[in-house]
């Protein structure tokens, strides 16, 4: 028996009129993409900024749609339809509202995270661990703010036992407001760094706007992770019973750390959790996926996986997309981490070099970091001291803020070379000899560092698998 929207759902709607309310059939699919569109399915027309829906709404009932949500001001287009016609202020929050009452019928518990870094790679591994034991849904790639939060609610089955949900954020309110559609079971921040300062402002705005989810699953009765290696967020409702903590701190619940580093820099880590001891190898690189992976296992264990599933779950774990992920070349290594970058991130990700031993010679290709507002001179100055600190050999850098690195490591051993524009740094790397180095790239979104990546990769054809 599959879920389905109602009329007395519908009627429930905040200001919503129904037109033709007699040919309103319950509904078990909710679509904002007339493309898309199953047979029976609820069609919302959302205004974005390349394309409006109300534009689509007769090839959404062409395609099947058998009622559709549309802008009060726009029925005059569409009052010959005889389909029913659902007529609100906002159809974007109409679609948020249709989601809160679909995740009421969900039996699914609700895991929510958020977090400064780390949050995507979080909610695959939280998916992945706990698919050893149930059937769960997640958050596709990083679809998690105010459309993509409903979407991802809308796509979870009644056999799902778990929905794990990313949201994320860049204005104050917007946690707020998923959180409230979403009404998670359980909730986790991965961490408060130094990201959307432009908004935010600072480390104390990021928390502030992070902790809605905590309070929503508070108001839920639900359970809180908490990360204590974290200073701003240890302390956060010390005083709620439903709370586990997780981390290197010998009082957390759940304890984790790495006892060692392969030779290629994967980390053997160590678990403890109510006198289980569990030692296996990570399959994923760096601090920060170890971090991600210890928030990650914190939650496997408490939901009720063994010693053994949890072991076997995260054997099957990858690295998503442009997060870390290590390639070995004919005569070197890659690390593709170009989705996105902090200085949280970009320092674990250059402290990733100096754990790799199999090549001695370590290079980064760096890009700018993106919306740190007044600070961003001084974070790009600041990863000077991190480069030296792990003797990273050589630095190639491009984006105006990235030139403030440059300049920073001008009177050091490093060998550091800026490029103006990314065609003459597209050009060095696609003659540069990288026999014998690890490489890392990584910027921001905005700064497409993933071509260079290729053009490295293009020159390098003979790919081996690490």
């Amino acid at each position: 028996m599959k879920l389905k929207i109602t009329l007395k759902d519908i009627f429930d709607i905040p200001g919503a009129e129904i037109i033709n309310p007699d040919e309103y059939k319950a509904v078990s699919s909710v679509s904002i993409d007339s493309r898309n569109i199953n047979k029976n399915a609820l069609f919302v027309a959302i205004k974005g900024e390349k394309f409006d829906g109300h534009e689509f709404v007769n090839d959404a009932l062409k395609n099947g749609a058998s009622s559709v949500v549309i802008h009060r001001k726009r029925y005059n287009e569409f009052e010959d339809i005889d389909n029913t016609l659902i007529l609100v202020d906002d159809t974007v929050k109409s679609l948020g509202y249709l989601a809160k009452i679909w995740r009421k019928k969900l039996k699914a518990k609700v895991i929510s995270i958020t977090g400064s870094a780390g949050k995507t790679t979080t909610k695959d591994m939280i998916a992945e661990i706990l698919s050893v034991k149930y059937k769960v849904n997640k958050t596709f790639a990083n679809n998690n703010n105010h459309i993509g939060v409903p979407l991802t609610i809308f796509s979870t089955k009644k056999s799902h036992d778990f929905l794990v949900l990313e949201h994320g954020t860049n204005h104050f309110g917007e946690i707020a407001y998923t959180a409230d559609i979403a009404q998670p079971d359980y909730a986790l921040i991965t961490n408060i760094g130094n990201s959307h300062l432009e908004f935010l402002k600072n480390k104390k705005g990021v928390l502030e706007e992070k902790k809605s989810l905590l309070q929503s699953a508070k108001e839920n009765k639900g359970i809180l992770f908490i990360n204590n290696d974290d200073e701003l967020l240890s302390n956060i409702y010390k005083n709620y019973k439903r709370r586990v903590t997780y981390g290197r701190d010998k009082k957390s619940d759940i304890k984790g750390k790495i006892l060692k580093y392969t030779d290629d820099g994967k980390p053997v880590i160590e678990l403890r959790y109510n006198n289980k001891k569990i030692i296996t190898e990570s399959p994923l690189y760096g601090e920060q996926s170890f971090n991600n992976l210890l928030a990650a296992s914190a939650v496997g264990l408490k939901l009720g996986l063994s010693k053994k599933e949890l072991i076997k779950g995260i054997k099957k774990l990858k690295s998503p997309d442009k997060r870390l992920n290590a390639v070995r070349l004919k005569d070197f290594m890659i690390i593709d981490d170009t989705y996105n970058a902090n200085p949280e991130s970009m320092k674990a990700s250059i402290e990733l070099l100096s754990k790799i031993n199999i090549y001695k010679k370590k290079i980064a290709v760096l890009g700018d970091m993106f919306e740190l507002g007044n600070n961003s001179e001084k974070f790009h100055k600041a990863l000077s001291s991190i480069i030296k600190k792990n003797k990273v050999d050589e630095v190639y850098t491009t984006g105006k803020l990235m030139k403030h690195l440059h300049s920073s490591l001008q009177k050091s051993k490093v060998v550091s070379k800026y490029f103006a524009d990314r065609k003459s740094l597209a050009e060095f790397v696609s003659q540069y000899d990288f026999t014998g180095s690890v490489v890392l790239v990584k910027g921001s979104r905005g700064m497409k560092m993933e071509e260079f990546v290729k053009i490295i990769k293009e020159k390098n054809n003979a790919l081996l698998s690490v």
